[in-house]
């Protein structure tokens, strides 16, 4: 059995993030966490995680932002990231896959069906 999968979940409302944590640790991942896209962002050069998940609105850069940064470092520009938010206007989505994520969540969501999604993105890169 090869090392469980990580994914760095990203949110500043710490029901979330514990849910999401929660949820794919049942599922047999490794999860780290971050409360906003600054200490994302560190997370994911230091740790290289497998899948990021981030929420669009939070404090200090948000996930828009952090979409952006990750794709413009050497490092972690292969990483797929996952977009989660409350924010399901057209223009929101397509901001978010302008930016380069990987796929666009809205909330409220399904937990089960994130890990899809993630499984998903995974089996495309």
């Amino acid at each position: 059995m090869g090392a469980a999968l990580r994914v760095l979940v990203v949110d500043d409302d710490p029901v979330i993030l514990k849910l999401l944590q929660v949820n794919f640790e049942m599922e047999g991942f490794a999860v780290l966490t971050a409360v906003d896209g600054i200490q994302g962002l560190q997370a994911a050069r230091e740790s290289r995680p497998d899948v990021v998940i981030s929420d669009v609105m939070m404090p200090h850069m948000n996930g828009i932002e952090l979409v952006a940064a990750l794709a413009a470092d050497g490092d972690t520009e292969r990483i797929p990231v996952i977009l989660l938010s409350a924010r399901a206007q057209e223009t929101d989505v397509a901001e978010g896959f302008d930016a380069g994520a990987d796929a666009y969540v809205t909330k409220p969501f399904d937990p089960l069906e994130l890990i899809d999604q993630v499984h998903l993105v995974l089996s495309r890169t």
